[in-house]
């Protein structure tokens, strides 16, 4: 018998389109990568998305999406591991093919592992209020962000 996946509660959904932008971003590190792109042209967009997408979705799951559960569950505090990992390695001097592919790995897991265990998880046992302030509190979600120095796309 299959099963079919949990529809996402509306309150959840601007950050759920959130994590496809931010798949986006990773599929752009990939991209540029396999291009043999310097670099520093990369890391200056992971800075950039980090500044106006990454860190604002991270504070509004943390501020606002967490507390549905209990600060000692294991998802939340892996997610809450992640947020910081996913800082440090971003903000790391010197960024390079081996650093970016970590950065751009990491992100992709977190983002699934939100998607696939802890949202699931949180609206299956959040109250009604619970998610009307997750809505009230973010009911607009960033979008994909221009960059005008788009090293993902080939030239050939």
């Amino acid at each position: 018998m299959e099963t079919k996946p949990l529809k996402r509660h509306p309150a959840l959904r601007p950050l759920s389109k959130e994590h496809h932008f931010s798949l986006l971003i990773c599929w752009k590190i990939r991209r540029g990568l396999e291009l043999n792109i310097d670099p520093s042209r990369i890391a200056k967009y992971l800075i950039y998305s980090w500044e106006n997408h990454l860190s604002k979705h991270f504070q509004i799951e943390e501020d606002y999406v967490f507390p549905v559960l209990s600060s000692s569950n294991k998802l939340i505090l892996d997610a809450i591991a992640d947020h910081k990992t996913l800082k440090r390695l971003i903000f790391t001097e010197n960024h390079n093919i081996k650093s970016l592919n970590r950065i751009e790995e990491k992100l992709e897991s977190h983002i699934r592992m939100e998607e696939r265990q802890l949202f699931p998880l949180i609206q299956s046992v959040a109250t009604d209020s619970q998610m009307e302030i997750i809505n009230v509190k973010h009911n607009h979600p960033i979008h994909e962000l221009p960059w005008e120095d788009e090293f993902w796309v080939s030239k050939s």
